[in-house]
């Protein structure tokens, strides 16, 4: 187990340095206190389940992310997503209603709204961008290990000059349960 957050730790650093966002480098460095504070006290209780509570990892699409998922009322989640890609960085928060598809055990349904803000390098404008998202996906917990993926689509409206509707976002998540 240790060898996993030195593992993501290390990739953290890497990213931390490699960001030259003063913005960024607060949101990695808040990621990994939150990484911390979480694991220092908190023995993977889901390993033997099909549920779990808390869940580390990373998203892919087009480009990667940093997934942070944690569960705070019932089946109801707050998911928030650091994403790293040629044309800039977004960092995303949603808020995930969970249902049980019936006759699956650990696999379960959600969908949700969200907001975002991104910061672009690209031809359709250099800056700073906010935004609405919505998710809609499905999340299973692999039982006999704490391992979770999910599958996702995350359509987005984004406000500003050259902004508007994204269709393409969203992604295929691995994460480490808690």
């Amino acid at each position: 187990m240790n060898n996993i957050y030195g593992t993501i730790m290390a990739y953290s650093y890497m990213i931390f340095f490699l960001t030259k966002n003063l913005i960024m480098r607060y949101f990695i460095l808040l990621a990994a206190i939150i990484l911390f504070s979480t694991t220092s006290h908190a023995q993977s209780k889901s390993t033997n389940s099909s549920t779990y509570k808390t869940a580390l990892g990373v998203k892919v699409w087009d480009g990667g992310g940093i997934s942070f998922k944690q569960f705070i009322e019932g089946n109801n989640a707050i998911e928030l997503i650091g994403y790293f890609w040629n044309r800039g960085t977004r960092i995303t928060g949603l808020y995930e209603i969970h249902g049980p598809i019936n006759g699956a055990t650990g696999l379960q349904w959600y969908i949700g709204p969200g907001a975002h803000i991104g910061f672009y390098n690209n031809k359709n404008g250099d800056g700073a961008f906010a935004g609405l998202d919505g998710v809609l996906g499905l999340d299973y917990k692999f039982k006999g290990a704490p391992i979770n993926i999910s599958l996702d689509w995350q359509p987005s409206f984004e406000f500003g000059t050259n902004r508007g509707f994204y269709g393409d976002w969203g992604g295929l998540g691995v994460r480490y349960t808690f």
